[in-house]
């Protein structure tokens, strides 16, 4: 499994452009003898690898293997590109992905032996920076027959996640104009650019009159060529976010009128790209439960010396206050222990349950289709943040070592799940209780945007 996991980190490839990374995960579950379904919800790199027949439960392993743009980075201490401008994987997902194979593999093994019965599926989910890959195949039925799915993400700790997210709405503004020369006929041109910034302007006066939870944010996409041009075509990105698919709508309409607002004062025509949307994240409390009763089984991670001198050397570049902000969030014993270390694996119980985080995940939607639950591993120095330089280089170099630990904690949950029908049924009444029949985000038509991503 670990060169399975460098593999993906020394070729990171942006969601929905995934083609290495899908083929050789793929490849390897063809190769351990699952049937596999290609091309799930219209993309090409989406794929649930299948094995089991029969009576039985049928359990799904959430797997990721998008890098994120802009992030390249060696193995070393300071920022040092592979590649200017090139992608990198700082949130983790060519070990998400790796250790969710290996759990599937050793579930595989299990029923292929005869100790347990069921189906257990590794549901290879591209895109998820974008928060688009399980969003299409929750929408095609790809989750619907699921009995439970469980899932994790690197980290600097690890404990079960309790908590939820944010339900969320991507979409974009395209603004068409009339370009003029902006010093000798100005009154010739309709600004699409104007158009973008007034919009971007009306957002933020929004944010006074919505819910304190709600996140609104953009990024300009397209705004010109020069500034003696009045531009013609200008266009901006937006996400929104709210506790509920129903506060989502609910902003998400009010920008769209701004948007038309803003094309009325300029006198240009606007059109919108819907890329795409979520649900809340609603985390099973059982299943949660299973993940923690098996950390308590298992060894924690082992790192050596050269990884803890690493972390170490690491934690010297992060900004001031990284660290301690994360030891906030430990409880006694663990924020003790954990002071003095680069490197802390001891498991945790959850110290995020009722809350919900200020991000965005599309596992929201698989949870609000079948019960699911996540939890965190250490891969990263305590106090790194998601995302960054300092990410990329554990993800290629020590993180590598929880990948077996991972794979063993999803391979006995997933078995406890087959084989304990209480717990189970337990785990299914709670997501009855805490949710409604799924309602796809996406409008009807809506079709991956692979555009978002373009290298």
């Amino acid at each position: 499994m670990d060169d399975l996991a460098l593999e993906l980190w020394e070729n990171p490839e942006l969601g929905l452009h995934e083609e290495h990374s899908a083929a050789v995960l793929q490849e390897f579950l063809l190769d351990a003898g699952f049937d596999r379904e290609s091309a799930v919800g219209g993309m090409p790199t989406a794929f649930v690898a299948s094995y089991g027949k029969g009576e039985g439960p049928t359990i799904g392993i959430l797997g990721e293997y998008d890098a994120l743009p802009g992030l390249s980075q060696t193995v070393s201490t300071v920022r040092e590109e592979i590649e200017a401008g090139g992608p990198g994987h700082g949130c983790g997902h060519n070990l998400f992905g790796t250790a969710g194979v290996g759990a599937a593999i050793a579930v595989k093994r299990a029923i292929e032996r005869g100790d347990i019965a069921g189906e257990v599926r590794f549901y290879g989910c591209p895109a998820e920076e974008t928060l688009v890959g399980k969003t299409f195949m929750a929408r095609d039925g790809a989750f619907d027959d699921l009995d439970a799915a469980v899932t994790w993400h690197p980290s600097d700790h690890t404990a079960p996640q309790r908590g939820g997210s944010l339900a969320l709405d991507s979409l974009s503004f395209r603004f068409e104009g009339e370009s003029a020369h902006a010093a000798a006929s100005p009154e010739s041109g309709r600004s699409a650019l104007d158009a973008v910034e007034l919009l971007n302007m009306g957002s933020e006066y929004m944010r006074e009159h919505v819910p304190e939870e709600v996140r609104i944010h953009y990024n300009i996409q397209e705004g010109g060529s020069a500034p003696n041009v009045v531009p013609a075509e200008a266009s901006v990105w937006y996400f929104v976010r709210a506790p509920t698919r129903t506060g989502v709508k609910r902003v998400t309409e009010w920008l769209r009128e701004v948007a038309e607002g803003a094309a009325t004062m300029t006198r240009t025509e606007v059109n919108e790209r819907y890329y795409t949307g979520c649900h809340r994240l609603v985390s099973n409390s059982v299943v949660a439960d299973t993940f923690r009763e098996n950390m308590a089984e298992l060894d924690p991670v082992e790192f050596d010396d050269e990884a803890h001198e690493l972390a170490a050397q690491l934690q010297e570049t992060f900004p001031e206050g990284s660290i301690e902000s994360q030891l906030a969030d430990f409880e006694e014993p663990h924020r003790s222990a954990a002071t003095d270390v680069a490197l802390y694996t001891e498991p945790m119980d959850a110290f995020d349950e009722g809350d919900v985080g200020g991000g965005s995940t599309d596992v929201g939607d698989v949870s609000q289709i079948t019960p699911t639950a996540q939890f965190r591993a250490t891969t990263w120095a305590l106090g790194t943040a998601a995302h960054s330089w300092q990410a990329v280089v554990a993800n290629g170099d020590f993180g590598r070592d929880a990948v077996p630990y991972v794979a063993k904690l999803l391979a006995g949950s997933v078995v406890d799940l087959l084989t304990d029908e209480e717990r189970l049924a337990a785990a299914q009444a709670e997501f009855e209780e805490q949710t409604e029949p799924y309602e796809t985000p996406l409008p009807d038509g809506a079709e991956p945007p692979f555009e978002l991503t373009k290298e």
